[in-house]
């Protein structure tokens, strides 16, 4: 994934992430994810056009379309009010690729780094298909936390190590940002658990209002 295209996921999934949690409010987001979707979808489809059916190349743009759909769905969804299991079961397909294409990062591509940000992602996406094909709001808090957190682990810092010329990979880095993924799943737990004076939850944000 480009390091430009891959900045915006950071962003646009930092304001899903704000959106599960009830703080930013559905239509608002949609439009982030409209911006980055198309981008997502553009960008490879002209990529595409000038692969000259290089193999690597193409496998390289294949991934964005997984996250443009993704996006757009959620701007659709939003803006007219769409329930969300259509979302759900696709999310599903995404994180089952993504799972592949990590595979292939570390068997093919030789970047085991970006192999464990594709299994982080294929995570996200599963909760993704649980909150909303499944419905288990009870996630809903712990999708929210865990959103925000994998926007900067994955997505923020990578594509600004990648744009200044800092990125470097091996098992070294594939292993720290794994545990770092650990801790980001107990962290987000905690988050969520976390109860207001009154003894609610701390966020209160529908599972149909999540997006990624």
């Amino acid at each position: 994934m480009g390091s430009v295209g891959l900045l915006y996921v950071g962003a646009v999934l930092f304001i899903n992430g704000l959106m599960l949690l009830g703080k930013i409010p559905g239509k608002s987001a949609a439009v982030m994810n409209f911006f980055v979707g198309a981008m997502q979808v553009v960008f490879p489809t002209i990529i595409l056009s000038q692969a000259n059916g290089d193999p690597a190349v193409i496998l390289g743009a294949s991934g964005l379309y997984l996250f443009g759909f993704t996006y757009l769905y959620v701007g659709l969804n939003q803006v007219f009010g769409l329930p969300g299991e259509g979302l759900g079961w696709f999310s599903l397909f995404v994180a089952f690729v993504a799972v592949v294409f990590g595979v292939l990062q570390f068997i093919q591509v030789e970047d085991p780094l970006f192999g464990v940000i594709w299994f982080i992602w294929a995570i996200l996406w599963t909760l993704f298909f649980l909150l909303l094909a499944l419905g288990k709001d009870s996630l809903n808090d712990f999708t929210g936390w865990f959103t925000i957190i994998v926007a900067h682990i994955t997505g923020t810092i990578p594509a600004l190590l990648l744009l200044t010329g800092n990125y470097t990979t091996g098992p070294g880095e594939a292993v720290g940002l794994a545990v770092i993924g650990v801790l980001a799943i107990l962290a987000s737990y905690a988050l969520s658990r976390r109860k207001m004076p009154d003894g609610t939850n701390s966020s209160v944000a529908p599972a149909t209002s999540a997006g990624h």
